[in-house]
């Protein structure tokens, strides 16, 4: 009896890191979280103080879209809607793409650039280094200094962090999920 009772038990499905962080900030969407500016560099000193939203808007079983606000640095100084992080599956991993727009809702001539994760990462946290593409676009437009940006996403059960680093660049912000807030206005363009 115990041998055709082997046969009925079911195996649990094996998930990876980036599934499980895939399936962390999917869980929260439609919610919006209060954020600030987590970092301290001069390049940042407009963002200083200001409020800033994240909201994860729009999900699917393969993207997530993530509008990121800050107050006071739009058109006559309301909130500039112009960022949206936009997390997919790839076949290999998870990728990073950045939505940028003017406030007219046409695309920045810096836009959808990112890069897709180099390893498993963990749960909680996925990197995601410069893509080809991206350093193509970068170079394009003047801003090579950017060619060796390695983008970070954290989501624990406190909150979310989104990060950006390269040589002598260190930029946060971070996102309390204890704070969430009504869910602001569609980004620009979308």
């Amino acid at each position: 009896m115990a041998a055709s009772l082997a046969g009925c038990a079911t195996t649990p499905t094996a998930t990876t890191p980036q599934d499980d962080f895939f399936a962390a900030l999917s869980a929260r969407c439609g919610k919006a979280y209060a954020g600030r500016l987590a970092s301290d560099q001069e390049a940042d000193a407009e963002m200083h103080g200001k409020a800033m939203v994240m909201h994860i808007r729009h999900c699917t079983s393969d993207r997530i879209e993530i509008p990121f606000h800050i107050d006071g640095l739009g058109p006559d100084g309301d909130w500039d809607r112009s960022r949206t992080w936009i997390i997919t599956r790839t076949s290999t991993g998870l990728r990073l793409k950045h939505d940028h727009r003017h406030a007219d809702g046409k695309p920045d001539a810096t836009t959808l650039y990112g890069g897709d994760t180099a390893d498993a990462g963990t749960a909680a946290r996925q990197t995601f280094p410069v893509d080809a593409e991206s350093i193509a676009m970068f170079t394009a437009t003047g801003r090579s200094v950017s060619n060796t940006n390695i983008w970070s996403i954290e989501t624990t059960s406190a909150g979310f962090t989104y990060g950006l680093d390269r040589p002598g660049r260190h930029f946060r912000v971070a996102f309390d999920y204890a704070k969430p807030v009504t869910p602001p206005p569609a980004p620009w363009g979308w």
